[in-house]
């Protein structure tokens, strides 16, 4: 594994190519200098050593094609190199292709692997999927799963594509649902949850997130799909995407979900341990969002892994036999 090391770069232009119109100044800064710190990018935004066409702009400037960026030195971290196509981590994700056109992905994305890399991570799915498909040049994640969570994952191949899913997504247009094992009976009565989440990052780097009222408006749909002895299968649908935010507002509901590392219950994970579940129950099962080009509704289901089918067969579960 190679480390990631701090190289000095020199003042350099940039010419906005197709694709990139329209694209906000500061965003497109944030992808260009990956390992500069946001902060800094935003600095050199505001004290003008970042020009266009040798005038200075603001963070929320969009860019037009033929622009020329002038980007200040400064320090960023060396990208590790991409994985080779050809080792089995990499080429098993061809099996995990749920759909493709030339334009968007969306991905079965399996539990412990991570979305992009660092952290002492050598390579993400990301990283991955750019090496399946080197033509792909302007490949990017439009939305992020938890390292240990499964399932639905849409991935954009061009940025005219990935400029109008992150619209979606921002207009609430995009319809994400979850399933979710959680401890005892949900009650029926709850099919909402709008608790405010406040984030936080520990020194270790590790995030951590708390219902607060300082938090940020966080709002999730809840449906009950089966119920078990002492455990109960739910689907969740978030309205908004906050970190952790299935994880935190089940818990907060009083139903942690199970084998959760971080927000679970030891006593419940053990009981679930037993009858072989030994990763975290959360799978992005559906998908639902207008194509950017023929701006038709596509629907998307991924299949439940085998660990967690079994699980839901030994719990006596009828509802994925």
């Amino acid at each position: 594994m190679s480390e990631q090391t701090n190289i000095s770069q020199g003042v350099h232009f940039q010419t906005v190519e197709s694709g990139y119109e329209e694209q906000r100044i500061d965003n497109y800064l944030l992808a260009q200098l990956k390992g500069v710190p946001k902060s800094l990018v935003y600095r050199i935004l505001r004290k003008g050593e970042v020009r266009v066409n040798k005038k200075r702009v603001k963070p929320e400037y969009k860019l037009q094609v033929g622009d020329v960026i002038r980007i200040p030195p400064v320090r960023i971290a060396e990208a590790n190199p991409l994985p080779s196509a050809k080792l089995d981590q990499v080429q098993a994700l061809q099996h995990q292709i749920l759909y493709e056109d030339e334009v968007l992905m969306v991905m079965n994305k399996p539990a412990g692997l991570a979305v992009h890399g660092g952290s002492g991570l050598q390579f993400g799915l990301i990283e991955s999927l750019r090496s399946l498909r080197p033509d792909a040049k302007q490949m990017e994640l439009v939305h992020r799963l938890d390292r240990e969570t499964s399932g639905c994952i849409l991935i954009a191949k061009r940025r005219s594509a990935l400029r109008s899913l992150h619209e979606q997504l921002r207009n609430k247009a995009m319809d994400k649902q979850y399933l979710a094992l959680v401890r005892g009976h949900w009650q029926k009565h709850v099919k909402f949850i709008a608790a405010p989440l406040l984030k936080n990052t520990l020194k270790s780097g590790e995030r951590v997130v708390r219902v607060d009222a300082a938090g940020k408006p966080s709002e999730t749909r809840f449906r009950i799909v089966e119920q078990f002895a002492h455990c109960t299968l739910v689907e969740a649908s978030p309205i908004t995407g906050r970190t952790h935010q299935i994880r935190v507002h089940a818990l907060h509901a009083g139903h942690p979900i199970a084998c959760d590392p971080k927000y679970g219950d030891s006593d419940f994970d053990q009981q679930m341990q037993q009858v072989g579940l030994n990763r975290l129950f959360l799978h992005a099962h559906k998908l639902t969002f207008k194509h950017p080009q023929t701006e038709k509704q596509i629907t998307v289901d991924a299949p439940l892994d085998e660990a967690l089918r079994q699980t839901l067969i030994r719990l006596g579960g009828r509802c994925f036999i």
